[in-house]
């Protein structure tokens, strides 16, 4: 945060500044950019979160391994990217027509009603409505991203699109970046109040020794969840040698398809419904961010007038 404003500040007296200051001078632009940090906010991390939720708890609960979980994972998760793309370009064309605030301002709304949804649906739930919550959080930011970048551009002189055309870029890989930090902590913070002691109870009921099960109980819940990532059975991968001295029945149950899955998914539901508030309440200030911005704004048209 230091380095940020010492930045903004060596920016305003510099001769050739990276970021033109002014630039935020104009309404379209600033509200335009704000709204695009927050998208980002709102869906940046949104893609690692519902892939853990698939890979960790949903796929193996139905029938598939550990190690094909990240492959179909991704085929779960392409509802998002025919949103996108169906929305993506008609968006565009109609903002060329009739302006971006509408388009916007509506693809906001319209994400943080899918994130609602996502939030109220259960854990382990029915995919068909899972894919169709995904399309319409596609559609919503697709209406949102063309509109969005065009009247940022619009918005600008001329001699000004290569800068505000970079700055605008920053806003937005930088709000990728912050929310996959910011989703991941909401994730482990929920994880971290419940999941040691669910952990500790639920192998020793199994028959581990009890300082088997103090040992993966007191790691980081990071490392569990990135072991159901990775494509690896979670507790195969965390109890290592301990297995090999478990009755078969107990390592069985333990490395099969339904122990983790159900004993992460109090804790991880939890998270999930802080992290999609998080994602909601982005949303709907970028929405409101995007009706600020004003009408259809064109720089070379409004100074020809």
């Amino acid at each position: 945060m230091a380095l940020l404003v010492a930045f903004c500040l060596i920016e305003t007296r510099v001769r050739h500044p990276m970021f033109r200051m002014e630039l935020f001078r104009i309404r379209a632009f600033s509200a335009g950019n704000l709204a695009g940090l927050l998208s980002g906010l709102g869906r940046g991390g949104l893609m690692f979160i519902l892939i853990i939720w698939l890979q960790g708890i949903y796929l193996p609960r139905h029938g598939y391994a550990f190690s094909q979980t990240p492959l179909w994972a991704g085929i779960y998760m392409l509802p998002l990217t025919a949103g996108f793309l169906l929305a993506g370009p008609v968006s565009g064309w109609l903002s060329d027509h009739f302006g971006a605030r509408p388009f916007a301002t509506g693809g906001m709304l319209v994400a943080a009603a899918s994130f609602w949804l996502l939030e109220v649906l259960p854990v382990n739930f029915v995919y068909w409505q899972f894919a169709l919550i995904l399309l319409l959080n596609g559609i919503g930011m697709g209406l949102f991203a063309s509109p969005n970048r065009a009247a940022i551009m619009n918005s600008l002189p001329p001699q000004r699109r290569g800068v505000g055309s970079g700055m605008s870029a920053t806003f937005q890989n930088s709000s990728m970046v912050l929310s996959i930090g910011i989703f991941f902590t909401l994730i482990i913070l929920g994880l971290a109040t419940t999941l040691p002691s669910a952990l500790l109870h639920g192998l020793t009921a199994q028959g581990v020794p009890a300082a088997d099960a103090a040992r993966v109980a007191a790691l980081p819940p990071v490392s569990v969840l990135f072991a159901s990532l990775l494509g690896y059975n979670p507790a195969q991968t965390l109890l290592g040698p301990a297995i090999a001295r478990l009755p078969a029945a107990h390592a069985a149950y333990l490395t099969g398809r339904g122990f983790f899955p159900s004993l992460i998914t109090p804790a991880f539901g939890q998270g999930l419904s802080v992290a999609f508030d998080f994602a909601i309440a982005a949303c709907l200030v970028a929405a409101v961010a995007s009706l600020l911005r004003g009408g259809k704004y064109i720089h070379g048209e409004q100074a020809a007038a």
